[in-house]
């Protein structure tokens, strides 16, 4: 109860001394792939001081303290409006609750009112905004920098030794810089790239349903010479290797098809060696950062609806994108 107490008399420095704790770590269940703790970066822990300050403001507005806050003022928290407009998106509000829930989960307070909180939130809000993440251009440029390295020449017994590397990495640069939905990268079939490199060296990419999610339309997006200068190198060492069939990122040597698992796998990792731990770090943020390029640069509806092959303009339409800074580590 003695711990309890010092939150209601400061709780800005008591969450300020409990962030940098592995208490705070052992609450967010996010081992690394060793099992050991993932504490926070400066950074991360700049942002949850900032939002737990927030918080503690409002608190004391209302004649409250840590210890009292119920479910219900916390649901009032999130649920605040200016001029009939909500102060915080879904997306917010639950990194706002789970917040709140670690630090009562750390005080063993019983039951914990943000985790019966997190309960009230508009969970289809916050697919929805959740959707709309995207990488800056900073982000974008470590995801790139970031990409599976390829081994040193010298150290290769053969010369196709590490060639899954240089596979996944070309394919990931396809998704970030053409746009591509994970089914339609991994169903990419080889006479769907053009061969021969415009002037500025991109390369157009016509894709078809052909091996692809049902949801796939026929379209054509142009790869630009970043990546064109990854995906061609590779075109030529799969030819080399004689991989049997026609998908540009086989599995193995078979010519199998890759999972969506492993794609996924394999995007998540690019992304934690970039120092991001974003809470969609895949393809749907890697598409989505390829559209808001594209708006950023003048797109229409219309070019967006042809380029991410969208059955409807109003899809491209209501593509709300937004640059993002990394979420901190939970």
């Amino acid at each position: 109860m003695h711990l309890l107490t010092s939150w209601d008399a400061d709780p800005v420095r008591a969450f300020k001394e409990f962030v940098f704790t592995t208490a705070f770590a052992e609450t967010g269940r996010r081992p690394r792939a060793d099992g050991t703790l993932r504490l926070l970066s400066a950074e991360s822990a700049k942002i949850y001081i900032f939002m737990f300050n927030n918080v503690a403001s409002w608190i004391m507005e209302q004649g409250l303290t840590f210890s009292t806050v119920s479910q219900a003022d916390l649901l009032r928290f999130i649920g605040r409006t200016v001029k009939g407009k909500r102060v915080l998106n879904s997306k917010i509000a639950y990194r706002y609750l789970r917040l709140l829930e670690r630090c009562y989960e750390h005080l063993e307070v019983t039951p914990n009112p943000a985790q019966q909180a997190i309960l009230g939130i508009d969970r289809a809000h916050l697919a929805r905004d959740e959707a709309g993440r995207s990488l800056s251009e900073d982000q974008l440029e470590r995801f790139l920098a970031a990409l599976p390295a390829d081994a040193p020449r010298r150290r290769r017994s053969t010369p196709f030794d590490g060639w899954k590397r240089r596979r996944d990495r070309a394919m990931q640069v396809v998704i970030a810089l053409a746009g591509l939905r994970v089914s339609e990268a991994i169903g990419l079939l080889l006479p769907e790239v053009g061969r021969q490199a415009a002037i500025d060296g991109s390369i157009v990419l016509t894709i078809t349903p052909d091996e692809k999610h049902d949801t796939s339309h026929e379209h054509e997006v142009t790869l630009l010479r970043e990546g064109a200068d990854e995906l061609l190198p590779w075109l030529k060492e799969r030819e080399a290797m004689a991989i049997p069939g026609q998908l540009v990122f086989p599995a193995n040597l078979t010519g199998a098809r890759m999972t969506r698992k492993t794609v996924y796998m394999q995007m998540r990792a690019t992304f934690g060696r970039a120092g991001m731990d974003l809470a969609r770090s895949g393809g749907r943020t890697l598409r989505n950062t390829f559209a808001r390029r594209q708006l950023d640069n003048g797109a229409k509806a219309e070019e967006l609806k042809d380029v991410l092959g969208l059955a409807l303009e109003r899809s491209a339409a209501d593509y709300k994108l937004t640059r993002v800074r990394p979420d901190p580590e939970e």
